[in-house]
């Protein structure tokens, strides 16, 4: 019989929660963490440090606290989102202020042993805040101009503040992701067609707002030749290492760009070039299949939740995973200027994986959560 909690504590016991769990997408993160892990491996020389084992030890730990996310009742999200959004936004406020730079890029917090990315914050207050935001909202609403311009500047704000780091790769995440889950609560597509249609005009003008590095992605993007020893390094080799893998791969360990180092960040943001090298065409589709299984049992979990709020976390994580991957493989394959984004779960980095297991625990307690009709006063005051 289903389980529909019509008490605010979710009494419902731990062990039947965990039975609640979608297993398949935990099968399927632990199979891209150990893509990761094997590649890392590869890029490593054949051992396991500095890179593999580290992997394997913040995803067993990442998937320790998504167990944890997962069973706990969905009103303390609820309870929890506006704050964690005013914190990540006072957060990523301090940033030029105290921020510690690094590469011409002030975007870090803390002391150097001891530093993190607010951004990162915000990545998952963002969209906890805007699921918080559409819970209660009647869908007659959604759509009207006062409504609307309340998530758009909680959208905007995060942006602005990321821009000025100057972070352009995170910004843009963070509108695509913002504005997909307004498009998903149902708000009007004629307020995207208007606003596409204005960002489109207003090119020129933002073109002429870039920092020098970021129109040199830009022109090298178009032309990676002009540049083949500077900014478009990177891309280049990535292109090489596309091409000489052919359709089954050069053998594993046998990637001459990566091995003999040609390939730049090969165990991070060019990871999924490394693969396509010494696995051929079928690897990095098969790695690309997994993905999009990934994604499209994230579409039936949020099918199947009940309430707008678990839905909208399901949505969110689905964005953010479908927004990585694809640009991602779109930047290492010359279809996008290059920014510093990971393969989620391959790539190596304890904070993208961090963020991303944090995400799917959000979503794996909403869909846990999935029959639960919550009403306001079960969650009480605003905070």
């Amino acid at each position: 019989m289903a389980d529909t909690f019509d008490n605010p504590n979710d009494t419902i016991p731990i062990g039947r929660k965990l039975l609640k769990l979608n297993w398949l997408v935990l099968l399927l993160l632990g199979l891209l963490a150990g893509i990761g892990i094997v590649a890392l491996y590869s890029v490593a020389g054949g051992s396991f440090t500095p890179w593999a084992e580290r992997h394997a030890m913040r995803f067993i730990a990442g998937m320790g606290g998504l167990l944890l996310i997962a069973v706990i009742p969905l009103t303390f999200w609820l309870r929890l989102a506006y704050p964690s959004y005013l914190i990540g936004l006072g957060l990523l406020a301090l940033v030029p202020v105290i921020g510690i730079e690094a590469m011409g890029a002030r975007r870090w917090l803390g002391v150097e042993a001891l530093r993190f990315q607010p951004s990162e914050v915000m990545k998952i207050a963002l969209i906890v805040m805007l699921a918080r935001y559409y819970q209660w909202l009647p869908k007659e609403k959604v759509s009207r101009p006062v409504f609307v311009v309340i998530p758009a500047l909680a959208i905007l704000l995060p942006v602005a503040l990321t821009l000025k780091q100057p972070d352009l790769g995170t910004a843009t995440l963070f509108a695509i992701v913002g504005f997909g889950l307004m498009f998903l609560a149902g708000v009007s597509y004629w307020y995207f067609v208007i606003s596409g249609a204005a960002i489109i005009g207003a090119v020129p003008l933002v073109y002429s707002l870039l920092h020098d590095y970021q129109r040199k992605r830009i022109e090298v993007f178009l032309n990676p030749e002009t540049d083949p020893l500077g900014s478009g390094y990177h891309i280049m080799q990535s292109k090489i290492a596309l091409a000489s893998g052919g359709l089954t791969g050069k053998g594993y360990g046998q990637g001459t760009q990566a091995q003999l180092d040609f390939l730049p960040e090969k165990h991070t943001d060019f990871i999924f070039t490394m693969i396509a090298e010494e696995w051929g065409f079928f690897g990095s589709l098969g790695v690309l299949a997994v993905f999009a299984l990934l994604l499209l049992t994230l579409t039936g979990m949020a099918l199947a939740t009940r309430n707008r709020f678990g839905r909208l976390l399901i949505g969110g994580t689905m964005l953010s995973l479908f927004v990585y991957v694809f640009i991602n493989v779109a930047m290492v394959t010359g279809l996008v200027p290059v920014v510093g984004v990971p393969l989620p779960l391959v790539s190596y980095g304890g904070t993208s994986m961090t963020t991303f297991l944090f995400a799917f625990g959000l979503a794996m307690c909403g869909y846990v959560h999935r029959q639960r009709a919550y009403r306001r006063q079960d969650i009480g005051a605003l905070w």
